[in-house]
């Protein structure tokens, strides 16, 4: 099996984890942001660390951040943050499911931000595959989307946030693997760290500041939540790795078809420890899934 897809598979495992632990936390003392916000700064110095010992045990001179490393690595994550932030935008609205449905969008968005900026194409089964696997996604969409037939329903301010988070999270997924090629290490898992790292320090600046300025109590929310912070932190911090690393390897479009797998773990999840029954249109929906991360892999 190659790098690339154990990468993969591993990263959507450990976002389907970090994601439970999110919830709890969201649902504790932190708000949605402040949750986020544990993401990136209890990765921080565990990245840190460990890059520090690899290099100084591997006598490893730091590289020189290029300024398309920093351009890339800075779009990449500011997106990442926006389209958070349209994400979170979504639940203020009766609209929501409608919303949910178009930033699932982002895995065909994937392909056409890779060709745009990076001139990256896919073929055909590749293609066919990423839109197969978006089938899957509606399938298994927890909202129904009969009724409302009207034009209304799917032009609204909640399919707008919506379709921006597909598109800002496409654009974050390019940009993150052009940040990781920018450097000159031939070892994928070095690119992914370093990029990372670039990534996690900029967004923890940003994210720091805001809500410094908006949401200051959530930061002292966040240091008394650390016990369980600290493990999305951990979570965080193993998936963006498998990610990166697999967008070092792969194309984005590629990754991101094979990462919908993810949606079949928080499945197994949801069936195994909450005992929830699945429909027929679920069961569908995994056939569909698994074809789809069947012909991603055979395209690649």
């Amino acid at each position: 099996m190659e790098l690339w897809i154990i990468a993969t598979l591993l990263a959507s495992t450990f976002q389907t984890l970090r994601f439970t632990l999110q919830k709890i936390l969201s649902s504790d003392a932190l708000s949605a942001t402040g949750a986020t916000f544990a993401r990136f700064c209890y990765a921080l110095p565990f990245l840190t660390i460990g890059l520090a010992v690899y290099f100084g045990m591997n006598a490893i001179a730091l590289p020189a951040l290029s300024a398309g490393l920093l351009v890339y690595a800075g779009v990449g994550g500011l997106t990442q943050i926006f389209a958070t932030l349209c994400v979170l935008s979504m639940f203020k609205y009766r609209n929501f499911a409608v919303g949910i449905t178009f930033k699932k969008t982002e895995v065909i968005l994937v392909a056409l931000v890779g060709f745009v900026l990076l001139g990256e194409g896919i073929s055909a089964l590749g293609f066919g595959a990423i839109l197969l696997g978006l089938i899957a996604l509606l399938l298994l969409s927890k909202q129904p989307l009969s009724g409302q037939g009207d034009g209304r329903r799917w032009i609204n301010r909640a399919s707008a946030l919506g379709l921006a988070s597909g598109l800002l999270f496409a654009i974050s997924g390019v940009c993150y693997r052009a940040a990781s090629l920018e450097l000159p290490y031939e070892q994928p898992f070095l690119r992914a760290a370093v990029s990372l790292f670039v990534v996690i320090v900029f967004q923890t600046c940003v994210m720091g500041l805001w809500m410094w300025l908006r949401e200051p109590s959530q930061l002292r929310a966040v240091w008394h939540a650390r016990k369980t912070a600290l493990w999305v932190g951990v979570t965080s911090l193993l998936g963006s790795l498998g990610w990166f690393t697999a967008f070092t390897l792969q194309t984005a479009a590629y990754v991101k078809g094979l990462g919908q797998i993810e949606l079949l773990f928080s499945l197994c999840i949801s069936i195994l420890f909450f005992q929830e029954r699945v429909s027929r249109r679920e069961v569908f929906g995994i056939l569909f899934l698994g074809l789809s991360v069947l012909g991603v892999i055979f395209a690649a």
